[in-house]
């Protein structure tokens, strides 16, 4: 743990195996701990340690025999779009987007349903139980991204925000937008604000070489990956 945290807080951590969510042949050992409550500062200094959060959990992997799991992050300042990235951009042009505080209602409850029910079938989420027990928090500056297309809501992007770190907590979009890119354009999105405000880094939670739903995030250069207790720049 980083030494920054493990003599304030790592008294609070604990061990928790499971089943890989990723479909990793090995047991997967989450080293998490709640809280209720914690400066901002704080928080900025357990993403740079790469430590995600889930509800009012912080968690990292601790796998005893896999380290596939790799935190990774954007720096707004370096972040250079490709041909694909720019073309995403530009086909999403006609988007508004709409930043508050987080908030439950029935049009985004009904979207993030029908992303779950189509991008990961058989499994039984809810877009409640995502709201409830993985987005709201009791300390953390959550926020939502909302993109509209004319007078519909089409995406929705779930961050945390500090004040020099966007964390992307989800991204959910109505599926019949597939052709739009909106996961390039999320992405492209809160790297421009982020450089905007003047918010150094951009958090895109786990990099996982062998998963598909985890390994695009490479096609975003240059990025960060935080390797032997170092964020190391590649691309």
């Amino acid at each position: 743990m980083n030494s920054k945290v493990s003599g304030q807080l790592e008294k609070y951590f604990h061990d928790v195996k499971v089943d890989c969510p990723y479909g990793m042949p090995h047991t997967a050992v989450y080293r998490q701990a709640q809280f209720f409550d914690l400066p901002q500062d704080m928080m900025e200094i357990l993403l740079e340690a790469g430590f995600r959060r889930n509800g009012n959990y912080f968690y990292t992997m601790k796998c005893h025999d896999c380290q596939a799991c790799i935190p990774i992050r954007l720096a707004s300042d370096t972040f250079k779009p490709n041909r694909s990235q720019r073309r995403a951009w530009n086909r999403n042009r006609d988007l508004q987007a709409k930043i508050s505080p987080l908030r439950i209602n029935n049009d985004k409850l009904a979207i993030c349903d029908k992303f779950l029910r189509e991008r990961f079938p058989g499994r039984g989420n809810s877009a409640l139980e995502y709201y409830a027990g993985f987005f709201i928090n009791t300390f953390a500056f959550t926020q939502e991204v909302e993109f509209w297309l004319d007078e519909r809501l089409i995406a929705v992007s779930v961050i945390d925000r500090y004040e020099n770190a966007i964390n992307c907590v989800y991204f959910y979009f109505d599926p019949d937008e597939g052709k739009r890119s909106l996961g390039t354009y999320n992405i492209m999105f809160l790297v421009d604000y982020a450089r905007q405000h003047g918010i150094n880094f951009v958090y895109l939670g786990l990099y996982i070489k062998e998963v598909k739903a985890m390994n695009y995030k490479d096609k975003f250069k240059p990025y960060y990956l935080l390797q032997d207790g170092e964020w190391r720049q590649h691309g």
